[in-house]
């Protein structure tokens, strides 16, 4: 029976990072006292570094089912970041989502993480993460970057979509009663496909808010503690704004809601920035590449060029939403170890000396 399913029901309970990841660290950038502060999930020992850039709304998270299948499959490193103003983040810029300042985060942390002589790294980013992956590449700020890997990026089609955003974010939930029913309703819109992926990934989507005695909402520390698998996060009482938030529900002292971690739509003065330029930077990155695709549909003239000039790889996945390394975990896993061995950046992962001896 599926780990998704209990009693033949499905199963919406949140899931722990832990199940997909070796490791948890929350990483200071800047003064001790008055840094950022970025969490980080890694996984693996040896290999080349991916680091694994999330889209917007999403976290590191959105990379833990993609992580287990990609380990399988090559020896490699994983770092996953949560992006400013994402997932349990912390800057004191937060409303700062400028690809220079993002990308240069992607930098500092790593630069933290390993030293000035990092492995060889990987970028592999998704949406707006996609977009920081061109700029931290075209700009050299990790000078051990061997490879650059976008998921559903490309700047036509994206620039085309910007004025769309504020009506798909109007249209979502302002609030869920359980982490649970956020769960649930990810998988039920469409937004997450995959149901394994949305109960590890929702969690740093949003958050628990309490209503304290003041009747304002406030952020409950309590929503990073640990979920081990199919453990309920919490009971199943709070208050739910219905369908929509559009009639908000007025809490007493003591309820809880769950919210989403960032509002997205404040950050619109920054969408032209993300993907404005980035097809021909990505073009330009002197560096094997990686395009992975929803839909054909999405490329644009100078991506389309360069891809009838051989100037990068590029593969259009199996059906799915923009999710996709969420939707389609083991087909990108897939694709990007194709890559990684196809240019020596990585081995295949031999389970066991003796299984490899008969094998081979």
């Amino acid at each position: 029976m599926s780990t998704s399913e209990v009693g033949g029901k499905q199963d919406y309970s949140p899931v722990s990072w832990r199940e997909y990841f070796d490791q948890m660290e929350d990483v200071g950038v800047g003064l001790a006292n008055s840094g950022d502060v970025f969490r980080i999930y890694k996984a693996g020992t040896d290999g080349p570094l991916l680091v694994l850039l999330h889209g917007g709304g999403h976290s590191a998270l959105s990379w833990a089912v993609f992580t287990t299948a990609i380990a399988s499959r090559v020896n490699c490193r994983v770092l996953a970041m949560d992006l400013r103003g994402h997932g349990a983040t912390l800057v004191h810029q937060s409303d700062d989502f400028s690809t220079q300042t993002m990308s240069s985060d992607v930098a500092n942390v790593i630069r933290v993480c390993y030293g000035d002589t990092p492995p060889p790294i990987v970028l592999i980013g998704h949406g707006v993460g996609g977009a920081i992956a061109v700029h931290t590449a075209s700009n050299m700020l990790l000078p051990t970057t061997v490879g650059l890997v976008a998921i559903d990026v490309v700047e036509g089609s994206a620039m085309e979509a910007l004025h769309s955003i504020q009506n798909f974010l109007k249209g979502r939930p302002k609030s869920f009663k359980s982490m649970d029913h956020a769960i649930e309703w990810s998988v039920k819109s469409g937004q997450i496909r995959n149901l394994e992926s949305a109960r590890v990934s929702m969690v740093g989507q949003i958050k628990r808010c309490e209503v304290e005695s003041d009747g304002l909402e406030q952020a409950s520390p309590v929503m990073d503690m640990v979920v081990e698998r199919n453990e309920k996060f919490y009971d199943q009482t709070y208050v739910n704004d219905k369908e929509n938030a559009a009639s908000e529900v007025s809490l007493s002292e003591g309820q809880s809601v769950y919210k989403w971690r960032i509002d997205l739509s404040k950050s619109e003065k920054y969408w032209d920035g993300w993907f404005r330029g980035t097809s021909n930077l990505f073009l330009a990155c002197n560096l094997p590449k990686l395009l992975l695709l929803a839909g054909i549909d999405r490329l644009d003239r100078d991506l389309t060029i360069g891809q009838v000039q051989g100037k990068f790889m590029m593969q259009v996945l199996p059906p799915c939403g923009h999710a996709v390394q969420e939707d389609k975990p083991e087909k990108v896993a897939e694709a990007v170890a194709a890559f990684l061995m196809r240019h020596k950046f990585a081995e295949a992962r031999r389970e066991t000396k003796s299984s490899d001896s008969v094998t081979r």
